[in-house]
């Protein structure tokens, strides 16, 4: 019986544990950057359309600093606040849909690859490889002095 307590007790612990990370994850998600989900054509568009730049995250599912940028860089507040107001963000995959053809069209050698580009579709330049919330977010912040 003591045994049974002590079991029920420590599986209630590990599921209260994981409830609680678990919405802090969404939380934080919801508070990073707001990737577009329509085609490039349609990113493009939208840029011109509301006089945004485009910063395209071009990225591998079997990437490991990708998937850190994803769930640590992505997430931040004050990333999502300047890249969401600045910027129409686009996450794909180089190895399926469009991504192949991007990938040879902006010469796209290593994962991450960071793309910034003008309202119009002009690029403006990138970066490769992982980068932390400040760092990235001071990436941003240049190619919107820069342009300006």
């Amino acid at each position: 019986m003591k045994t049974f307590v002590i079991a029920s007790f420590c599986l209630v612990a590990l599921v209260s544990v994981y409830g609680f990370n678990y919405r802090n994850k969404e939380i934080k998600a919801e508070e990073g950057i707001e990737f577009f989900t329509g085609t490039w054509q349609q990113a493009l568009e939208k840029a011109k359309k509301e006089n945004k730049y485009i910063f395209l995250d071009a990225y591998a599912s079997w990437c490991g600093p990708c998937k850190m940028m994803k769930h640590k860089t992505f997430t931040d507040k004050l990333v999502g606040d300047f890249y969401n107001k600045h910027f129409i963000c686009v996450a794909m995959d180089m190895e399926k849909g469009e991504g192949p053809t991007l990938a040879d069209k902006y010469s796209v050698e290593a994962y991450p690859t960071l793309i910034y580009f003008q309202p119009d579709g002009k690029l403006i330049g990138k970066a490769t490889g992982f980068r932390k919330s400040k760092e990235f977010l001071e990436m941003g912040e240049q190619v919107v002095a820069k342009v300006k």
